[in-house]
């Protein structure tokens, strides 16, 4: 089951990728570039350094979607949606590329 989930998972991170930056007026690969959102542990973006009202509805917008996408993955797998939440943020971690952002325990570390 947790294969599948993964799958699912990294299915939601790549489409809430192209979902924003269709919207807003800047990508999340180019807030993430510049160092003004992350990756969290809990499986949502965080605004690292705020840069208006732009980076704040974009991390919302991606978060909005990603919450929705956990929420059917846990349903469909009977799954709790902490689960599900905590394998999306390892695995958005994981994937992050070196020089961006990422929640540590102790807060923001560039990866």
């Amino acid at each position: 089951m947790k294969l599948s989930i993964t799958k699912l998972v990294t299915g939601v991170l790549t489409t809430s990728l192209w979902f924003v930056s269709a919207i807003y007026g800047m990508s999340l690969d180019e807030a993430k570039d510049k160092g003004l959102v992350g990756e969290k542990m809990d499986g949502y973006l965080g605004v690292v350094k705020s840069s208006g009202s732009d980076v704040q509805a974009l991390a919302e917008a991606v978060n909005r979607k990603r919450h929705q996408a956990y929420e059917d993955i846990a349903k469909r797998n009977r799954t709790p949606m902490s689960s599900v939440e905590t394998l999306a943020g390892e695995k958005a971690i994981h994937n992050t590329k070196p020089g961006h952002f990422i929640e540590g325990p102790e807060g923001w570390i560039k990866k």
